[in-house]
């Protein structure tokens, strides 16, 4: 996870970048709205953290500018305003949360991991949705534009809990037990065939994303680039 910390006052950056490290982001600093808007615009970034009183462009500015500009990243406004108005000024404006200084490092840390897990999710009718993918809660099936597949029951589980947490390396350990359970005679080799039978099926749907194995951690989902390439030919 990237996420990009848009503050002046350089010593609370480097502190915050610091113990955001320790918890696995990768974190890039500026320090002026100007800076902060054109990294913003790369789409490198899960999550934006934005200081609202800023040299160049004030924070209100480059979150108006972004959200003009389509840019959907979840944006946490951080700042010494504390006045209910403009906390709605920045709602208002496409801010998906708000922290008034003084914080709690905890406190930061449960909102971007609460924005994290939000995006890419959207429950409707019974259903999770990533990318331009739909799995149906109650029909266990997958759906892409290009038509739909069924999915057995592990499939489903594994692919569910994939859905709800999509930015996130899904753990080993926490896929085995939502699709196994406790107490199952579980075999070492039965993730990695499951995880294979989905990845045939989101190819064979023409899934613009897919999912890659993290080296002695779990797995997560990546662009299916030749899905893609295919796609624009």
């Amino acid at each position: 996870m990237r996420i990009l910390l848009v503050e002046d006052e350089k010593e609370l950056s480097r502190a915050l970048a610091k113990m955001l490290a320790k918890e696995g982001y990768d974190v890039d600093c500026v320090y002026d709205g100007m800076d902060g808007l054109s990294f913003s615009l790369s789409g490198l970034y899960d999550l934006i953290i934005l200081d609202v009183i800023m040299p160049k462009m004030n924070g209100f500015e480059v979150l108006a500018e972004l959200r003009r500009k389509k840019v959907e990243t979840p944006i946490l406004m951080l700042t010494a305003l504390s006045d209910e108005h403009d906390k709605i000024a920045g709602l208002d404006r496409g801010a998906d949360d708000y922290v008034s200084k003084p914080f709690s490092f905890d406190e930061l840390s449960a909102r971007i991991r609460a924005l994290l897990r939000r995006r890419g999710k959207l429950v409707t009718d019974n259903k999770l949705e990533y990318a331009e993918a739909t799995l149906d809660l109650t029909t266990f099936t997958l759906a892409t534009p290009k038509g739909e597949i069924g999915l057995t029951a592990k499939e489903f589980e594994l692919l569910r809990y994939m859905f709800e947490y999509p930015n996130f390396v899904a753990a080993k350990d926490d896929l085995i037990l939502k699709a196994w359970g406790l107490d199952s005679d579980f075999e070492s080799n039965n993730l990695e065939v499951y995880i294979s039978f989905i990845r045939k099926k989101l190819n064979h749907l023409s899934a613009s994303f897919t999912i890659e194995a993290v080296r002695g951690v779990g797995y997560r989902f990546v662009p299916n680039n030749k899905n893609k390439m295919e796609a624009g030919a």
